[in-house]
């Protein structure tokens, strides 16, 4: 199995274009593993909060857009 250093070591020795292309993937990633954290803690409720302040906020007309 490569272990992280030789992956650190491999990343440094990367051309430019490649470790710009790089980092981009493990952007996406990083992105997909939240958007879908996001979409499960939705699905359970979790977040029900969010809309409950927000209607409390728009109740009192307070609430900002924009």
């Amino acid at each position: 199995m490569i272990t992280a250093e030789e992956i650190k070591h491999a990343i440094e020795s990367l051309p430019e274009k490649e470790y710009v292309k790089l980092r981009k993937w493990f952007s996406k990633k990083d992105w997909d593993k939240w958007d879908e954290a996001i979409e499960l803690d939705s699905q359970a409720g979790k977040l029900d909060f969010l809309i409950e302040e927000a209607l409390a906020q728009k109740n009192k007309n307070k609430l900002l857009i924009g």
